[in-house]
């Protein structure tokens, strides 16, 4: 139960509702932090026990002065948990070895539940055995099925068996794509008590990219299997408050130029800073010409500059998304008026104060490509051709020779496409980047391109492209 030290507690009345919400301006500081720590903020004073989450604890963070070495630590309680298949099978093998030890001592199964909703989308599974026709999608997706009855049948099972916890099936998506278009909420409900309470949603993910829903103002990153099935089971992520660097966004992007490049050019600004373990959070004029798609992506690069989120603060774009994806009118409602409330709304003519802040004018971005081998690895997409020819030689090795395989009557070599794919909750959760690479393909057909007899042609497991 919590302690509300702070008087915190008042209501907000929302589409002829009323929801219980801890307000965070009762507390002495919390105005000029950063949106991020915002949300950290009314996580500890809605968990607040007295033990484990104090009044200093609360304090601390509120007082927080960026200029100082974060050195107290704090529970921070995820509202849900996002698992793929990959790690998330285990976690449900878990649970019901537990309810298994419960039936042993004598005790009641039905007791062993998720405390948090958790939600598992099996997106890691689908191959692509077949591949370049209309029909491979459909394909895959039966041959998986065929592949793997027994877990889906475990799965459905603990589906039915377990309160808060959710499958979605194979070949519906990839679990980002799913988590920003479907499950996440940007505003939680929760009946506690008997009240009705709204407060932010946060989540933490078996899988790094989790930071890919950052990018609706959803607090969350990637853990291990363990901490996610700690979370799962209620308990707190230990944690330091965190530093936090502010990136300032101007201007918009050049025609031409794609969420990709954006995502690169930022990954290589944020790699030189040095951000492994901080918080990067973006703000100023030019957040309001970044479209949804262009943040999620830049939220999903996360993991490549190390930093532990990449988030977005709520705003129209926020709202527009949330309509586009389906959400209900009341939803989208409770979102607006609880960001307003909680001073959790952008505000482009405000700067929060932050640890560190760095500056992109988006007007500069230019065409990029990738590679050969890292993320952030940026290459203009003008120098390109430059870069091709001074890497390939630097691959013809005499191991490399030996490699070479057959591929009908001819020979793959170095610099040879093997694989033309369309893939990754980075682009295939951006449909501009899946237009624009469709747009591509038809005009290098029409100029009289052909694919190699050895290229394997993959598009994303999904069934909308």
């Amino acid at each position: 139960m919590s302690k509300n030290s702070f008087n915190a507690k008042i209501n907000l009345d929302v589409a002829g509702k009323s929801f219980e919400i801890f307000d965070i301006s009762s507390i002495e500081g919390a105005s000029n932090l950063p949106f991020s720590l915002k949300v950290l903020l009314e996580n500890l004073l809605r968990t607040e026990d007295g033990a484990n989450i104090t009044a200093d604890h609360i304090k601390a963070l509120a007082s927080w002065d960026p200029s100082v070495e974060p050195d107290t630590e704090i529970q921070f309680t995820p509202a849900r948990v996002v698992m793929q298949d990959f790690t998330g099978v285990p976690c449900v093998v878990d649970l019901a070895t537990m309810r298994e030890a419960i039936v042993e001592l004598g005790g009641d199964a039905s007791k062993v539940n998720p405390l948090a909703p958790a939600e598992l989308v099996i997106d890691h599974s689908v191959i692509a055995d077949k591949f370049g026709t209309k029909d491979s999608f459909e394909q895959n997706t039966d041959i998986e099925y065929e592949r793997n009855q027994e877990r889906y049948r475990f799965l459905r099972w603990g589906q039915t068996a377990f309160d808060e916890f959710k499958v979605v099936p194979p070949g519906t998506g990839i679990v980002h794509q799913v988590n920003i278009e479907y499950l996440a909420r940007v505003v939680m409900t929760r009946t506690v008590e008997g009240t009705l309470r709204a407060y932010p949603d946060t989540v933490v993910g078996t899988d790094s990219h989790t930071t890919m829903v950052n990018g609706l103002g959803v607090l969350g990153w990637g853990v291990g299997g363990i901490e996610a099935e700690a979370a799962l089971l209620g308990q707190p992520v230990s944690m330091l408050i965190p530093r936090v660097v502010g990136f300032k966004l101007t201007g918009a992007l050049p025609l031409g130029t794609t969420a990709t490049d954006m995502a690169l050019t930022i990954t290589e600004i944020l790699r030189k800073v040095g951000v492994v373990g901080k918080f990067v959070e973006f703000f100023g004029p030019g957040v309001t010409t970044v479209p949804m798609a262009n943040r999620t992506t830049i939220g999903n690069m996360s993991p490549e500059y190390g930093s532990t989120c990449a988030i977005f603060p709520i705003d129209e774009e926020t709202l527009r998304y949330l309509r586009l994806t389906g959400r209900n009118h009341d939803q989208v409602a409770l979102v607006e008026h609880y960001a307003k409330k909680q001073g959790m709304w952008h505000d482009p003519s405000v700067e929060p104060r932050f640890s560190q802040v760095v500056e992109l004018d988006l007007s500069t971005v230019v065409p990029s490509i990738s590679g050969p081998k890292r993320p952030q690895d940026r290459i203009s997409l003008s120098d390109s051709k430059n870069a091709f020819e001074k890497i390939i030689p630097t691959y013809l090795t005499d191991k490399t020779a030996q490699g070479e395989v057959p591929a009908g009557s001819t020979r793959v070599k170095n610099g040879d496409v093997v694989i033309a794919s369309i893939t990754s909750c980075t682009n295939t959760s951006n449909p501009s980047v899946m237009i624009g690479a469709a747009l591509l393909a038809k005009k290098a057909v029409e100029k009289g391109l052909k694919s190699k007899p050895w290229l394997k042609q993959h598009l994303p497991q999904d069934p909308r492209w």
